[in-house]
């Protein structure tokens, strides 16, 4: 059964002490986000230090295979965390992979590298960025679920938009922090070993994220069910509803590829078009801050509207937008361009993972809600999100063109067109039934 209706278990709760459990909820997936785009952001200084096979490309290019692998480990995490999820409660959870994904930066962050260590350099990178990968898997469902399940009604949309604008947060911060880095100090001594700094930073702030986190009260909703399920339970679940979970993960495909492109991959682009990059830092600010403008923007309208209409248009946007943005850009590149097309690409990325985060809360079954979105959001973002890196940086070797990324992200908005289409149509037959 698909339901698509607000849910109705949420208490309502004072204003000041929901903003609080969203705060506390967010602010683990503000780290997971800090560090994954780190990871993509220092592809080229990562590359050189760790692997140092002499070829910057080549360098860069294995740099995001490893950002890719880390990727590849967020099913698994999203199959095993998110049935301890769902048995356990939703505060135990994201506590634990909190843990978990502190635990891989700081290995990132103290690994010498290839030049003091060898080959035990990219051995344990690469371990500590699968650790990454594992909490990855389900702390982004987590939280949204703990945000759906504590949103009372008629505000769903807006109140998991802001697990998304948490991590705008920590985009900017992230490229704040990488700009400040450049300014400071020469490139040579950027590439040797200030590229760590942010890292370092990243570690820093673990402790106060996990004061924050160890505070969580668990949702109403999870106390008020009579049963959990078992994870033996969850796995035979979620193999029947395989069809819901890959369904999920199209939903979920526009959203991590239409990220990962302007946010993680536009220093790296905006190398291939010859622009400065201390400009595309700032840029990715820029983006950052429209980005957390529009997430609650695309909930709310959603919350009022309906989500299929949002996630329609906002998606349509993106396929319609996508090859005659990149190649206005690609034909003469300027700063100026750039700013203005990833502008657009913004707007529909943040209307429609504002409406798409409830959304896919609500078309997942109950029982198994935190694995379920997980899974769909894991293999969204392992095999086509975090991807997007590495797709791009390979159709432009492939065609020579620098435009050619719009194929991928075309291709995103329709699979996500039509995920939103075939689930809502099923929920129209449901109700009819």
């Amino acid at each position: 059964m698909i339901d698509v209706t607000a849910s109705t278990y949420a208490t309502p709760a004072p204003t000041g002490a929901k903003l609080g459990a969203v705060l506390r909820a967010t602010a683990g997936n503000f780290l997971e986000m800090f560090d994954f785009f780190l990871a993509g952001i220092y592809a080229e200084q990562i590359g050189k230090a760790f692997f140092a096979t002499g070829n910057e490309y080549i360098d860069t290019l294995i740099a995001f295979v490893v950002f890719w692998f880390g990727a590849l480990m967020r099913p698994l995490g999203a199959i095993y965390l998110g049935a301890y999820v769902d048995s356990i409660g939703r505060r135990k959870g994201l506590i634990l992979t909190l843990a978990i994904m502190a635990t891989g930066t700081v290995i990132i962050a103290v690994t010498p590298g290839y030049a003091t260590i060898g080959v035990a350099a990219p051995i344990i990178v690469v371990a500590g960025r699968l650790l990454q990968g594992f909490s990855a898997g389900v702390e982004l469902g987590g939280v949204s679920v703990y945000l759906a399940e504590i949103a009372t009604p008629g505000t769903k949309g807006f109140v998991t938009s802001f697990q998304s604008a948490s991590q705008q947060v920590a985009v900017f911060v992230a490229a704040l922090i990488g700009y400040a880095v450049k300014q400071a100090m020469p490139q040579a001594q950027v590439d040797a070993w200030g590229w760590r700094i942010p890292f370092l930073i990243g570690c820093m702030i673990v402790p106060l994220i996990f004061i924050l986190r160890r505070s969580l009260q668990e949702t109403p909703e999870f106390l008020a069910r009579k049963t959990h399920p078992k994870p033996a339970e969850i796995y035979r679940s979620l193999a029947v509803n395989a069809g819901v979970v890959l369904l999920g993960m199209l939903l979920v495909m526009l959203t991590t590829v239409a990220f990962y492109f302007i946010t993680v991959y536009t220093r790296d682009y905006s190398k291939t078009l010859k622009l400065s990059d201390g400009g595309a830092l700032l840029v990715t600010m820029l983006i950052a801050a429209t980005n957390f403008l529009w997430l609650p923007v695309g909930g709310a309208i959603s919350d009022r509207i309906g989500r299929k209409p949002v996630m329609l248009a906002a998606a349509g946007l993106m396929f319609l937008s996508a090859w005659p943005g990149l190649a206005f850009l690609a034909d003469a590149p300027t700063l100026e361009k750039l700013i203005l097309v990833e502008m657009v690409f913004s707007l529909g990325y943040g209307v429609y993972n504002g409406a798409m985060v409830a959304s896919l809360t609500e078309v997942v079954p109950v029982q198994l809600r935190a694995s379920a979105f997980a899974l769909s959001y894991s293999l969204a973002a392992a095999l086509f999100g975090t991807a997007t890196p590495l797709v791009s940086k390979g159709l432009i070797g492939l065609t020579g063109y620098n435009a050619s990324p719009a194929f991928w992200l075309m291709i995103a908005a329709a699979a996500s067109i039509f995920a939103a289409t075939t689930f809502y149509s099923r929920a129209a037959q449901e109700r009819r039934g």
